[in-house]
């Protein structure tokens, strides 16, 4: 969970917030068919996270979610799906944050609010990362780009929510792909079979995979790609207007 720069989230009582309830953005970045996890490093200190934050009063959840996320990348029109809510017993661990005060200096007693148990919505979204701006704020020393396949230790819970979060990914790619608008507006169907073999990690049967995606009545075949001789340009594809 991360501080929004709002004065009353460091104050013992978190005065203007929903109390226990939290927010864990899990923002996947995809270029040249790498899937890479944005993650925080709290300042003076070896612990890692998600990009995460509170709800205002005020606020809207999907809003709140939408802010942590411009926050930490720097865009926004981030496209993020609610996907589940961790409120295991379990996940309840102060001794993170505990850390993190005491490195920054922080004074804090046992009934600080960050200490408490927190209900934490996830969310999970897919953007371009060369497009990002990884933004820390001042509780964390760093905001980076990791490989899925090389996460550092992450406190409580946030490993699982990755994981989670991918599991959702896979499960709602074929509904969701239109909003993510992770491939230029014509695109042929090798570099759309490229984004589902990297999302979901294996080889995908090429015949298999253009039934698939011609059945789901989502593609419109706009052109042709002239790469070469006219008889070896592949067709190019757009998503259907909604």
């Amino acid at each position: 969970m991360s501080n929004t720069n709002n004065p009353t989230e460091s104050s013992s009582e978190g005065f203007g917030f929903i109390p226990h309830l939290a927010i864990d953005a899990v923002i996947f970045g995809f270029h040249n068919n790498q899937l890479k996890v944005l993650l925080m490093q709290y300042s003076k200190t070896c612990l890692h996270a998600l990009p995460g934050g509170f709800v205002l009063l005020t606020e809207n959840l999907n809003d709140a979610a939408k802010r942590v996320a411009t926050e930490r990348t720097g865009l926004s029109n981030i496209y993020l799906e609610q996907f589940y809510v961790f409120g295991d017993v379990a996940r309840h661990d102060p001794t993170p944050f505990i850390s993190f005060m005491e490195a920054d200096g922080s004074a804090h007693n046992p009934g600080h609010w960050l200490l408490q148990r927190f209900i934490s919505v996830g969310y999970f979204g897919l953007v371009d990362f060369t497009l990002v701006t990884p933004t820390p704020d001042k509780i964390f020393d760093s905001c980076d780009w990791y490989h899925l396949d090389a996460l550092p230790p992450l406190i409580q819970d946030h490993t699982a929510i990755v994981h989670k979060a991918l599991q959702a990914l896979r499960a709602m790619l074929d509904d969701k792909l239109i909003g993510f608008n992770l491939l230029p507006r014509d695109f042929t169907m090798s570099e759309l079979q490229s984004l589902y073999e990297t999302i979901l990690d294996k080889k995908l049967l090429r015949p298999a995979f253009q039934r698939k995606m011609l059945g789901l009545s989502i593609l419109e075949r706009v052109a042709k790609k002239f790469s070469g001789g006219a008889h070896k340009a592949p067709y190019l594809y757009r998503f259907v207007s909604k």
